[in-house]
């Protein structure tokens, strides 16, 4: 009965449909599970779902949750945030439930029946955004935080997170701000003070912003190496040891490895986690002609992947074949080439000309080698990895700083060539600042909200 009356007691808060639930943790086999509630209504809920209720923010409870019949669904520890102390800046309740499918299940089915709406993907870390808690930078970076596959990509999301982007974001776009109240001083009081703004003193504020975004757009291609991971890709002619070598270089064995020629028809993709670069390693088809149409169709993969590689193991067991494969592999790629002898266990050195490194995946010879090579050629071509320095990361980020450098270039050729009026060349300086204002989400633009929190996960 108590329940009841306060699920009517609730009926007010609850009928702005704004107090969501969700199971934050992966289903499966587990020892707990976390449901999180936020919203207007969570302490109504939480009287009408749990006995005893927490009435202190911060303390753990033990609590039996009970349906709408009043049946006991699960013991739990609850954890009440209450607003604006919590991670969306609204009342927040958090369940540990028992682990598995039916124990989280029930209470989120007893938390929806008492008038809590099923959250959708990205909704709580949105509410942050929205509530101040986070800015849309360090948003992502929480979901890059949980997609992360390398050690590299987790501190870099870590170090976004803290805010070390947004703070190089916000004072780059205040350091245009200030640009643009610049000239509407020098449009709106020409006379005032000491005269009109010396159009020297504007063409250095402007040049000196522009050279300050140039050098932020210069981290993406990096920063997107170390987000993604830097594709290398394996390729060479059916039967060289390409799967062999793939399986050695991770441990394991993900591509099978047979004496068939043409027996991997796919490209398969896998992480190594390296300290300085993550490495995708991409196992591809053999590079042949071939009458086999599924076989064709994997060459044409291969091809793609040649066209995107960082790097490129140019694979084969002998000088001959190695000859070969680095001639195709030229006309498809600019990448760097490592040419790979892969059998140096059975084919004598005198066999390996042309080869910068000599691999075995039985014994294990040269493997180290080859990751130092592979590391030493990202570096050279792409520069020393800097985790520790704030940098961009996603298409959105270098599209968005690209235009703000454009825009600012725009104005820079206009005032410097005196083209346009004060007034209309400052046009461009409120659209490199809109730019800015987009990324960290000063200016908020519901596509962008929603394009950055359409691949979370529900719960999170």
């Amino acid at each position: 009965m108590t329940a009841q009356r306060d699920r009517l007691a609730g009926a007010d808060a609850l009928g702005d449909d704004r107090t969501i639930v969700a199971i934050a943790t992966p289903a499966g086999r587990g020892a707990l599970a976390i449901v999180r509630l936020s919203g207007p209504a969570v302490r109504h809920l939480a009287r009408a779902l749990l006995d005893p209720v927490p009435t202190a923010a911060r303390h753990a409870t033990r609590s039996v949750v009970r349906d709408s019949a009043g049946s006991p669904v699960d013991e739990v520890v609850a954890t009440l945030y209450l607003s604006p102390h919590s991670f969306t800046g609204e009342d927040l309740l958090e369940l540990s439930t028992h682990g598995g499918l039916v124990a989280p299940t029930a209470v989120l089915a007893a938390a929806i029946d008492a008038g809590a709406r099923q959250a959708e993907p990205g909704e709580f870390t949105r509410r942050a955004v929205l509530n101040g808690k986070l800015d849309v930078l360090q948003a992502e970076a929480i979901g890059d935080l949980v997609d992360a596959r390398s050690s590299a990509a987790q501190r870099a999301a870590l170090r976004q997170l803290d805010g070390g982007l947004s703070r190089r974001v916000t004072a780059l776009r205040q350091g245009i701000l200030d640009l643009e109240a610049l000239l509407a001083y020098d449009i709106d009081f020409p006379e005032e003070d000491d005269g009109p703004i010396p159009r020297a003193r504007v063409q250095s504020a402007a040049t000196e912003l522009s050279a300050a975004l140039e050098a932020l757009l210069a981290t993406a291609e990096q920063g997107t190496l170390v987000h993604d991971g830097a594709l290398v890709v394996l390729a060479g002619a059916p039967n060289v040891g390409k799967s062999s070598l793939f399986n050695a270089l991770l441990g394991e064995a993900r591509a099978i490895v047979t004496d068939v020629p043409g027996t991997t028809r796919d490209a398969i993709e896998a992480v190594l986690d390296l300290p300085g670069w993550p490495l995708r390693l991409v196992d591809t088809a053999g590079l042949r002609k071939s009458a086999d149409p599924v076989e064709q169709l994997g060459i044409e993969v291969s091809g793609r992947y040649l066209g995107q590689a960082a790097i490129v193991l140019a694979c084969g067991d002998d000088a001959t074949s190695l000859a070969a494969v680095i001639d195709t592999v030229r006309v498809q790629t600019d990448a760097p080439l490592i040419a790979v002898a892969t059998k140096a266990d059975i084919v004598s050195s005198g066999n390996q000309t042309g080869a910068d490194v000599a691999v075995s995946a039985h014994t294990g010879l040269g493997l180290r080698d080859l990751l130092t090579l592979v590391e030493r050629k990202l570096t050279e071509h792409h520069g020393k990895s800097t985790l520790d320095a704030p940098g961009l990361t996603r298409a959105r980020h270098r599209a968005a700083v690209a235009a703000a450098a454009g825009e600012l270039r725009a104005f820079g050729t206009a005032w410097g060539d005196d083209l346009l009026p004060a007034s209309v060349a400052a046009i461009h300086v409120r659209a490199a600042a809109d730019a800015l204002g987009e990324l960290i989400g000063v200016v908020q633009v519901d596509d962008v909200l929603d394009a950055v929190f359409r691949r979370f996960c529900v719960g999170k």
